[in-house]
């Protein structure tokens, strides 16, 4: 049986972070990847702060060597409205741009740098078990001809994304709070596309809050465009190949006619019920990053982020377990990521409810405020002096009531 310091299961961006930064330590590490890379997935458009994760974590030369769409903020759209973030504006201290990419070129990019570290990086693994122990964990998977392999290691690092691997395995997974909702997307040529639109995620609201567009621009001249919204209007959307998806993106009055003659690069595509939770983010022997702990949904691009952010973290708590010190992974883990989530949760809430829209669609809003939303969209959700971090549970639907009475009041 191979013998390893670290197996982490998952090859995505909270793997390969978590993965490399351990190996900087001077650890054995391995990682067993389910898919054959490079392979598609959305979650395309960064957010700054995952930038600082990328570089603690070796990664960021090789992503910078791929010349990625910069992104420097993010525009709000609806109707004749509009409100744009640039991440240069923010309250934080912090990246003020960073890229737009599609997932199959920066995951590859990420785990051929991590695997150029002495990583070892395995495709075509399916985990099938895992026993957990105080001091051992021995794992059980199937590699791409077939064969049953076993691999014992000091400690799991579950970055499996979608997969949710130990989630599966162990029963930790717990339904969302929040309502069913769905996606369907491609990538289209965008002929039409201006300056100003290749440095920026466009999203797009309709259908009173329920539904929203996003556009996200690529270096080659493509654009990634998707429609999320209530399960029951994505399934309809995706019927008969998404021939009512295409017909919305081309003709949807908002988009001005940006999508009007382009050509997909790839037949419609869809999920459905995305959103999931968890019920713990650790165990013997075991810790969760990434997309194995919770989604919410992509409205304001946080995937990537704290996959990055929950994969450099888990990596450094995983290194002082290993040096033999007493590691408190509830509060100095679990209790920090679930932490940020929980802002982008109240974020995500008061999207769907229309507060997070009557803020920034307000006929003025104070710039100090829309800078310190703007340190939110760019990531840097755990910045306590920030009080649209610190007070995020209650201040968007607070504000939003002012603005809802000031404007009702000067409308009279």
């Amino acid at each position: 049986m191979k013998k390893v310091d670290v197996v982490v299961i998952g090859a995505g961006p909270a793997g390969t972070v978590a993965a490399s930064y351990l190996k900087k330590q001077g650890y054995d590490v391995t990682i067993l990847e389910k898919e054959k890379f490079p392979r598609f997935q959305i979650g395309e458009s960064l957010l700054p702060c995952c930038m600082e994760h990328l570089e603690e974590a070796g990664l960021l030369e090789a992503v910078k060597a791929r010349n990625f769409q910069k992104k420097t903020g993010a525009a709000f759209m609806r109707g004749e409205k509009r409100c744009e973030f640039f991440f240069s504006e923010q309250f934080t201290d912090g990246w003020a741009w960073t890229w737009q990419v599609k997932r199959a070129d920066f995951d590859s990019t990420l785990a051929e740098a991590t695997r150029a570290k002495g990583v070892e990086v395995n495709f075509e693994c399916e985990v099938l078990s895992v026993t957990c122990s105080a001091t051992v964990q021995t794992l059980e998977y199937k590699s791409a001809d077939g064969n049953i392999h076993n691999i014992e290691a000091r400690f799991i690092i579950d970055s499996s994304g979608y997969g949710r691997v130990l989630p599966r395995l162990f029963d930790l997974s717990k339904p969302s709070s929040f309502t069913p909702r769905g996606a369907i997307f491609s990538h289209l040529e965008d002929i039409n596309r201006t300056e100003e639109a290749s440095n920026n995620i466009f999203v797009h609201s309709f259908d009173n809050n329920r539904s929203w567009i996003w556009a996200i621009p690529f270096s080659d001249g493509s654009t990634s465009v998707g429609i999320v919204g209530d399960k029951e209007k994505i399934i309809e959307l995706a019927e008969n190949d998404g021939e009512q998806y295409k017909t919305f993106i081309r003709e949807f009055e908002d988009l001005n006619g940006r999508f009007k003659n382009s050509e997909l690069k790839f037949e419609p595509r869809h999920i459905l019920g995305y959103s999931i939770g968890v019920k713990k983010m650790f165990g013997e022997g075991f810790v969760l990053s990434g997309n194995s702990t919770e989604f919410l949904d992509p409205i304001f691009s946080s995937g990537v982020t704290f996959a990055t952010a929950s994969g450099l973290l888990s990596a450094k708590m995983t290194h002082k377990h290993l040096q033999g010190e007493i590691v408190n992974w509830q509060k100095d883990y679990e209790e920090v990521v679930q932490g940020g989530i929980n802002v982008f949760r109240s974020y995500v809430s008061g999207w769907y409810t229309g507060d997070f829209q009557t803020i920034v669609f307000a006929k003025e809003i104070d710039m100090e405020i829309k800078n310190q939303i703007c340190s939110v969209l760019a990531g840097y959700v755990w910045d306590q002096s920030n009080p649209f971090v610190k007070k995020h549970d209650t201040i968007l639907p607070t504000l939003a009531k002012v603005i809802k009475m000031k404007e009702s009041r000067g409308a009279e």
